[in-house]
């Protein structure tokens, strides 16, 4: 099943926030209100942040462990997107628009452009880019960023600290509601001190957990382009303004293709943080239509680079020659990052699916052992856990750090939380896809619930069907839509009123936005440390329109541990938060899980190179790998390239 596209641009760590993983580019910060002490104005300067102050890093760094500082630039990588695009402005909310459209958008702290975490081998650590120092005091209360003088947008005009705190409110006057609504609240004022020199406030009695981060990741633009063009953020851009990145739009056709090139002017490219990055002269992104005819493309040698994501693709599609000469070549990399929280999730919003009686016999439609067997080749493991395989996934009863914290938070807390093990999925059969035991359990459920048989229908006491639609885009893969179909059998078998309807993917957005659906395939972000962005995602504060959760939920247990966790004062407390964090979100119980892996399947065409040390957070392949051209120009003389 292929990841659900952005809802919008993301400044998204993989681990910085899992959700910061997330300090979300822009939008993904709704900061939590919450009591910390205030501590002596003693004043901190350095080259980089971590909210304990423990960087790896060290001031004099010359490159990230993970790069080859010594790689060469040049030559092309081009990769597919699916689906349907409308628009290079990601952040109105409206329209949909590809991850290409921010990638030459800097921030005063380091990221990586193609949303992977920035450094990748570090957890909760962020470096200077366009600042060149951060000073703040003890307390976190406020922040200075000192910015680097050199620091330059494509078309030659300064970053400066007008451009930062303009992009800053223009997120607030223009940007997405659960953004602006919590960010006025927690900072208060903004105060450019000089060109060079920007201060944000941060409001009394709340979390300094994530503040400096999130206004660390704020895009810059240029003021004067909004000024003398007149557009804003609610308006359609087909023209991006110009960044301060390594990388400048060249070419858009949103039917056909979006072109990137190198700048080669970029100001930063001599800084330790960027050594070893941005290897390519230019990144191609072909559109397609659906996932069938890209692949079709990828084997005819149309574009280059193919993370694959469909399991019967990867077990049987790459039969081609070009792989057995070794033109391509199928690689399976290392990937040290908690499992991506996809599956089915319920809209809690719903009427039929807030009782819970009703989503648990859903849940039972969904055969992972039949699914993974018999239409993903068995390469799948089930999912259990929003931190699957991470030290903060809950397991068994709570204990130990864990429980005191939950039973620190009073009734708040549900009861059969603190006696219960953490809820893992049901099993079933795989010989079929109907598992009779789980269908029993689910009739009988349905019967609980108020939803009787008549005529092989669910129906309740006025007579009203069990009706639910599963929202899904056409575009997805066959394999994809081979899972989703056998689901809604199952659900019709049940004698559920399923429908399932398939939409291109700007109804698909469109739809989602509007949360108007019963059941739809998306996606949470694993979750390994606290960070901002967890109340836009899982918090009641911005649950009735917060892009970001889909579900809809809003429960006061899951807000008390959310805030929390952004007052632990060290790891091990954070760690325990995550972990009631993580058991508590499986007790409510928002979607139906359903598979991971543990590595990045990619399949690209043998002319890139990358070091042999894996980071364990980010892939890289539009970072840190590089070009051989040497091995390009056999391929093209041979004709495997178009």
């Amino acid at each position: 099943m292929p990841e659900p596209q952005s809802r919008v641009a993301t400044r998204s760590h993989p681990v910085k926030g899992w959700i910061n993983w997330t300090a979300l580019i822009v939008f993904g910060a709704a900061l939590i209100w919450a009591t910390a002490p205030r501590a002596q104005e003693d004043i901190i300067k350095s080259h980089g942040y971590s909210f304990y102050g423990d960087l790896s890093y060290p001031a004099d760094f010359t490159h990230l462990n993970y790069v080859n500082p010594d790689a060469p630039k040049g030559g092309e990588i081009s990769i597919a997107f699916v689906g349907t695009l409308d628009s290079m402005n990601p952040y109105s909310g409206k329209g949909r628009a590809h991850l290409f459209s921010v990638f030459g958008y800097e921030s005063l702290l380091a990221e990586a452009p193609s949303n992977e975490a920035v450094p990748a081998d570090t957890y909760g650590e962020y470096y200077c880019l366009l600042c060149e120092s951060v000073e703040y005091p003890k307390d976190k209360s406020w922040v200075i960023f000192r910015m680097r003088p050199e620091a330059k947008f494509s078309d030659g005009s300064p970053v400066t600290a007008q451009d930062i705190a303009f992009s800053h409110n223009l997120l607030l006057d223009e940007g997405l509601k659960s953004y602006a609504d919590a960010v006025r609240k927690r900072i208060p004022k903004v105060e450019v001190i000089d060109d060079l020199t920007i201060k944000f406030y941060f409001a009394d009695g709340i979390s300094r957990r994530s503040l400096i981060g999130s206004v660390g990741g704020v895009p810059a633009w240029p003021k004067a382009w909004f000024e003398k063009t007149g557009l804003g953020l609610k308006d359609t851009w087909i023209e991006n303004p110009p960044g301060s990145g390594a990388y400048v739009v060249k070419s858009v056709d949103l039917s056909r293709r979006i072109v990137l090139e190198r700048n080669p002017d970029y100001w930063g490219k001599d800084l330790p943080i960027n050594r070893g990055r941005h290897n390519f002269d230019r990144i191609r992104l072909e559109i397609f239509s659906d996932d069938t005819a890209a692949f079709e493309a990828f084997k005819a040698g149309e574009y280059t680079f193919r993370r694959e994501s469909d399991s019967k693709k990867w077990a049987t599609g790459y039969d081609f020659p070009k792989v057995d000469n070794g033109q391509v070549v199928k690689s399976e990399l290392p990937d040290g990052a908690p499992a991506t929280a996809s599956g089915i999730v319920f809209n809690l919003n719903s009427e039929v699916l807030k009782d819970r009686r009703v989503r648990e016999a859903v849940a039972l439609a969904f055969n992972f052992e039949w699914t993974n067997e018999s239409l993903q080749n068995g390469l799948f493991k089930q999912r259990a856990s929003f931190s699957q395989g991470s030290p903060v996934m809950a397991n068994g009863l709570p204990q130990g750090a864990e429980l005191a914290l939950l039973q620190s938070l009073g009734d708040v807390i549900e009861p059969s939380m603190l006696t219960s093990e953490a809820r893992v999925p049901h099993t079933s059969k795989p010989e079929r896809l109907l598992d009779r035991r789980n269908a029993r359990a689910a009739s009988n459920l349905l019967d609980e619930a108020g939803w009787s048989v008549v005529n092989g229908k669910r129906v309740n006491a006025e007579g009203k069907p069990l009706r639910l639609n599963f929202l899904f885009q056409s575009a997805s893969s066959p394999t994809s839509t081979a899972v989703v179909e056998n689901f809604v059998a199952n659900l019709q078998t049940f004698g559920i009123d399923a429908v399932l309807e398939k939409v291109d993917s700007s109804q698909f957005t469109a739809r989602e936005r509007d949360r108007d659906y019963d059941l739809l395939f998306d996606q949470y972000p694993a979750i390994l440390g606290t960070g901002a962005g967890l109340q836009q995602y899982f918090g009641s504060e911005a649950a009735a329109f917060s892009l970001f959760n889909p579900s809809g939920l809003a429960s006061p247990m899951v807000d008390a541990i959310i805030d929390a966790s952004l007052n632990a004062q060290t790891r091990e407390e954070e760690n325990a938060a995550m972990m009631a964090l993580d058991r508590a979100l499986r007790h409510e119980f928002i979607m139906i899980p359903v598979w991971y892996k543990d590595s990045h399947w990619a399949a690209y065409y043998d002319q890139y190179e990358h070091p042999e040390g894996q980071p364990p957070y980010a892939l890289g392949y539009l970072d840190w790998w590089w070009f051989n051209a040497d091995k390009a120009a056999a391929l093209k003389a041979a004709g495997a390239l178009r």
